[in-house]
């Protein structure tokens, strides 16, 4: 079993990750380790991002947020803003984009991150894809390819929250832009891609657990584009969304008294 925690450290918090062994009957974790520890630790409460993938490869992906620190998203001597990718031991594979790069952190995927809030790895191609918060707008999935440069907070499809203008990506193009991305944001975290049969219509489809909009967003694809978008209201913050072996949805809701919901087609 793998988690990824936030963990106070020496000169504030930061992203971490590690893994363990469930007991028997499944109520506690054992031989529990840390396999990567975002660096630095800072102060304050925002942007952790910290989803976990684990593509075909082997390898595992570890998402960071930029902690509401703008311009570490740009500085590769930082885990701040970046998307990782590590061994299950932690190590770092020896393809990583950076790992040669004087000053530059071999974890390091790619950059230009603001919060990653959705990690999914697509069920036919083995593409992994990923969602992040932008600031007021500018909500956006990528597919991040390795060394890619994604542009924050030097170019954003929103804007800064005192109203501020920021560049947008075609001002850029030498940066990586956004599949898709939403303006107003529609604040999405959790991601998965749906195989199962219960909602045949959905098969191939990416779900999204939406926050602020209060939904469960679905997003028909074909390759790489987004040809359409459904927002399912549920009236409630949706912090996560998962298929369960039954192939019906199970939706995880951000709220005091969280609860798990299960959705099932309507027939």
């Amino acid at each position: 079993m793998s988690i990824s925690p936030t963990e106070p450290r020496e000169g504030g918090a930061a992203t971490a990750a590690g893994r363990g062994r469930l007991n028997a009957d499944s109520t506690a974790l054992q031989d529990f380790q840390v396999i990567f520890r975002q660096q630095p630790a800072v102060s304050g409460g925002n942007h952790f991002g910290s989803r976990l993938a684990f593509p075909r490869s082997g390898k595992v992906f570890v998402s960071t947020g930029e902690r509401f620190k703008f311009h570490p998203a740009q500085d590769l001597s930082t885990h701040l803003g970046k998307l990782i990718r590590i061994n299950p031991d932690g190590s770092v594979p020896p393809d990583n984009p950076f790992v040669n790069r004087a000053g530059g952190r071999p974890e390091i995927w790619s950059y230009g991150h603001r919060n990653i809030q959705g990690l999914a790895v697509h069920p036919e191609s083995g593409v992994l894809w990923e969602g992040e918060f932008g600031p007021r707008g500018g909500d956006e999935i990528n597919i991040p390819e390795p060394g890619r440069n994604y542009g924050w907070p030097l170019v954003s499809w929103g804007d800064h929250y005192d109203g501020g203008k920021i560049p947008k990506p075609p001002t850029r193009p030498d940066l990586a832009d956004a599949v898709y991305h939403w303006t107003p944001s529609v604040s999405f975290s959790g991601m998965t891609f749906y195989t199962g049969a219960a909602f045949t219509a959905w098969r191939g489809n990416l779900l999204l657990a939406g926050l602020a909009s209060r939904a469960l967003i679905r997003l028909t694809l074909a390759g790489a584009r987004v040809t359409d978008e459904e927002r399912i209201p549920l009236g409630r913050r949706i912090r996560h969304v998962a298929q369960g072996p039954d192939g019906l949805l199970y939706l995880l809701t951000d709220e005091d008294q969280g609860r798990i919901l299960r959705l099932k087609p309507d027939r």
